[in-house]
């Protein structure tokens, strides 16, 4: 039996040349001119190995690629983004570098670096003839950093018709596969009070910070770390003069869950919210928008076969739930088992030291290749 980590070893330079090429192309969420430049490289790399490549028009994001090879009735969902947080010019402040064994550079970690495990898989699968007995799509999104607004619908679409789906997204830690993930979003409350000058007339005034103020501490004491529900007031403003009894205030909150059932009922408290003082009003906006990738049997199963593939290459795979969202969230919205995680191990999404260790790169495209090929 081959060892596939071996046979990635040989070809690393290749691999890590193809993940420079992604990496210096920036490619921000917002900037769709740059994001459409790297799906059109994306597009040729994937239509050369003799898939089918959908490209999908957007008027305000970037092109997300639909990319389909072989045959049969059910299909495997292989789900990523080529998007990044990093705006154009980081590239000059963060440079492509490698260094004590590490690959530096904006968007190498999160999520670039999946994508071209994905491709040297595929590339594998076809120049050795490995069968497969499921028809692969691989759906590469242009919005996921900004919530995957006008992607959600595809994503689910695609899931609805998949046996599995499998997120390319970085692994946690040493290397731990996602098997759940919270859903959260943001709440947004504002209040309206009654202005008034805050030495002649206060008992005239309605004070929209001090009506805040008691929903701050209500909503707050709804984190429950056992049930894995947390809710963090990140933002608040509100007044406009320390003379003036404010008339206006409003909180952004952050809230993370674990299980639809407590989605359901955080949004039904923010709903029911009502206010304290007299004369006070309140507007509730925002809410849940992904759900949270639960933990189900489908997905159990997925990670087994995985651990299993993965001790084949001599691997022993973990699995954790983590606190972040991603695209994953919507496939897992759709019943369909949803295993996350399979990308990179490294560190420093979003942040300056972004980064991929490259030692472990061979395994993780290698149990990636077994586990398509298994499935």
């Amino acid at each position: 039996m081959e060892n596939w980590t071996s046979y990635f070893q040989e070809l690393m330079p290749e691999i890590v040349e193809e993940l420079r090429t992604y990496v210096e192309m920036e490619t921000p969420t917002h900037n769709k001119e740059a994001v459409d430049r790297l799906g059109s490289v994306l597009a040729e790399r994937f239509a050369a190995l003799g898939c089918r490549v959908d490209v999908i028009q957007q008027r305000e994001y970037g092109n997300p690629l639909r990319i389909e090879y072989g045959k049969g009735d059910e299909q495997i969902l292989i789900l990523g983004h080529f998007d990044t947080v990093k705006e154009i010019g980081t590239l000059q402040r963060e440079p492509w570098r490698i260094e004590d064994g590490r690959v530096y550079g904006p968007g190498a970690y999160d999520m670039k670096a999946g994508i071209v495990f994905s491709y040297f898989a595929l590339r594998t699968i076809i120049e050795k003839g490995l069968p497969l007995q499921n028809k692969l799509v691989f759906f590469w999104n242009t919005d996921e950093e900004t919530g995957s607004l006008a992607s959600e619908h595809l994503i689910k679409e695609e899931a609805r018709k998949s046996k599995c789906v499998l997120v390319i997204e970085p692994a946690a830690g040493n290397g731990a596969l996602k098997t759940s993930r919270k859903g959260g979003g943001d709440f947004i409350l504002k209040v309206r009070g009654q202005a008034a000058h805050a030495g002649n007339d206060h008992a005239k005034g309605i004070n929209a910070i001090e009506e805040l103020a008691h929903h701050v501490l209500n909503i707050q004491s709804w984190t429950d770390y056992a049930l894995g529900t947390t809710l963090s007031v990140g933002t608040i403003k509100g007044g406009s003069a320390s003379n003036v009894v404010p008339d206006e205030a409003e909180a952004v909150i952050d809230v993370r869950v674990q299980t639809i059932q407590e989605s359901e009922r955080i949004e039904r408290l923010m709903r029911q919210l009502s206010p304290v003082l007299p004369g006070a009003s309140l507007i509730v906006e925002g809410g849940i928008t992904k759900p949270p990738m639960e933990r189900t049997e489908g997905t159990e199963e997925l990670f087994r076969l995985a651990r299993s593939q993965a001790k084949l290459e001599g691997i022993e795979l973990k699995e954790i739930g983590v606190g972040g969202t991603s695209d994953g969230n919507f496939a897992a919205a759709t019943g369909t088992p949803v295993l996350d995680g399979l990308g990179p191990v490294g560190d420093g999404a979003h942040a300056s030291h972004e980064h991929i260790v490259l030692s472990e790169v061979p395994g993780r495209i290698a149990v990636l290749l077994r586990l398509i090929t298994a499935l």
